[in-house]
């Protein structure tokens, strides 16, 4: 494992919840990374809790993350260590409550 992979590793494992994004929480900067941020908020997530990634600032997590979880597309929403998916799969996990389950910690 390269240190670019060493570094999402431990923000994967060392926050509750991941979410590498384009901006920032409070200053989205692509419509994808705003609707993630839209989602958590529905879930009753403080987005000021949420460790965000702007992956705009670093290239080499910007390669590396897609590499990291064999996903191409960014945002990229970890929880507690294990990888959710984009914001469509967001959208399709909060619209079945399963999303929310998973925040919360309940078994899936």
């Amino acid at each position: 494992m390269n240190d670019t992979q060493q570094r999402i590793d431990q923000l994967v494992k060392n926050n509750e919840i991941v979410l590498f994004m384009k901006g920032s929480a409070s200053f989205p900067m692509c419509g994808f990374s705003g609707r993630a941020i839209q989602i958590l908020k529905a879930c009753g997530v403080d987005t000021k809790t949420v460790q965000t990634v702007n992956v705009l600032e670093d290239p080499e997590i910007r390669q590396g993350i897609k590499e990291y979880s064999n996903w191409p597309t960014i945002p990229q929403l970890y929880v507690k260590g294990e990888f959710i998916g984009g914001s469509d799969i967001m959208m399709e996990m909060y619209e079945s409550g399963e999303l929310q389950k998973v925040i919360a910690g309940e078994a899936a």
